[in-house]
């Protein structure tokens, strides 16, 4: 028997629209969770035009897959792209090997950005639609993403009201001080980006090995969550994650580096259940990933901002900082406990967030829906005196730290003040 989609009423209406658009082929993702027993689709998205395609290029297979990549950024704890549709005139069994291909580019561009170690309930089947615009016929099918010789099967695919309603929502606010050693070009010939990516890994195993304590408790895993809250009342709860440094897992070393980046401050992470009954199991999971998540987004959205990459100043400062972006939420509809997120930098205005959410969710967002509450912008320090104040206040390196400290290095510090964030460069 092949897996079961749920899906939200929304998206058959958005799907239809996009049938009656129609002027060529029109791709998209597929957004919701997978559960053992059951999938819901919340959300349906079409990929963004893409100017600089060529005209006798029907699919692109790479833009799909950075938009989904994208797209898979700004989904919180719970939410995450769980396949690829296509509204075309073709048969659905010349379209099948299409899909197959988009599906595991897509799974293959996600995937190599998270950080986490997977789990042994993880569902590793992704979902392919196909839409008739004339017909209306629909044809899903299955593969797994995680076998390369995977064929497609068979699935059901049922419209139904309320999908987006029946959340729980699992949130908390979580200090980080992360200190990680960046390469010299004598002491490494990896790029700057694998070699930051490898450390926060080992940052990710600390939070995967966390304790989370949700309503105060630490619940065993096949427990439900329970706090007494009347039925049709959106669930929400409030959880916390105590992180413990591990010695024996981080040996006391002395490297030599070329820099270091440091994180600190307090970030908002959340996380959505599909479920009355939601297990505390669950809940963590979904919830630690979604640390990861956003701090490494952040991390590497700096590190792809233009002002990170030039070196028009060849005479750098002893300590250069950059503001990190802060997260946004946007309800996916008004009756829905479901958001989705953005992340904002220091020069960007509410009216480029909703044009993003447009462009990358097609969701009609005004500037007075986004929940900019939960995270505060921070502004550079641009006094060298408030600079060398800072760092003569800041905390020595606990000794577990001692492999971070490096011979002749440069120092990088991104701090998340009041769950918002800044980068501080500085040469030897």
């Amino acid at each position: 028997m092949g897996r079961s989609y749920i899906v939200e009423e929304d998206v058959e209406g958005y799907l239809s629209k996009l049938c009656s658009q129609l002027t060529g082929p029109v791709t998209g993702l597929l957004i919701g969770q997978s559960l053992v027993k059951r999938d819901f689709i919340v959300m349906a998205t079409r990929t963004p035009q893409n100017e600089s395609a060529d005209a006798g290029k029907s699919v692109d297979k790479e833009w799909v897959s950075e938009h989904a990549r994208q797209v898979s950024r700004m989904l919180p704890g719970g939410l995450s792209v769980l396949g690829v549709f296509m509204v075309s005139e073709s048969d659905a069994k010349d379209t099948l090997t299409t899909l197959r291909q988009l599906l595991f580019s897509v799974e293959n561009l996600i995937s190599s950005e998270q950080l986490w170690m997977p789990a042994g309930d993880d569902v590793t089947d992704c979902v392919t639609l196909h839409i008739n615009p004339k017909t209306r016929k629909t044809v899903c099918r299955t593969f797994d993403v995680k076998d390369p010789k995977s064929v497609a099967k068979p699935a059901d695919w049922k419209y139904q009201s309320g999908v987006c309603s029946s959340w729980a929502t699992v949130s908390c606010w979580l200090n980080i001080d992360l200190l990680v050693p960046l390469p010299g070009s004598i002491t490494c010939t990896k790029p700057v980006d694998d070699c930051l990516k490898e450390e926060l890994k080992v940052w990710a195993q600390q939070i995967e090995r966390g304790v989370c304590l949700i309503e105060g408790k630490k619940l065993p895993e096949d427990s439900e969550i329970k706090t007494g809250q009347k039925k049709n009342v959106r669930q929400t709860y409030t959880a916390q994650l105590l992180i413990t440094p591990d010695g024996q897992m981080v040996p006391d070393v002395v490297q030599q580096c070329g820099g270091s980046l440091s994180v600190r401050g307090a970030i908002h992470s959340r996380a959505f259940l599909h479920s009355n009954k939601p297990k505390a199991k669950l809940a963590e999971k979904l919830l630690k990933r979604d640390i990861i998540s956003t701090v490494a987004t952040r991390v590497q959205m700096l590190l792809e901002e233009p002002q990170t990459q030039t070196e028009e100043n060849k005479e750098r400062k002893q300590t250069e900082q950059f503001c990190l972006p802060r997260r946004v939420f946007c309800p996916v509809k008004a009756t829905s406990p479901l958001c989705v997120c953005d992340y904002q930098f220091s020069d960007e205005g509410l009216s480029e967030m909703t044009d993003r959410f447009k462009e990358m969710l097609d969701i009609e967002a005004t500037e007075a829906d986004l929940d900019i509450t939960q995270e505060l912008i921070t502004e550079v320090i641009e006094s060298n005196a408030k600079e060398e104040s800072l760092m003569e206040e800041a905390e020595p390196p606990h000794p577990w730290r001692n492999n971070y400290i490096g011979v002749a290095m440069a120092t990088a510090v991104a701090l998340l003040a009041s769950a918002a964030s800044m980068l501080y460069l500085s040469d030897a």
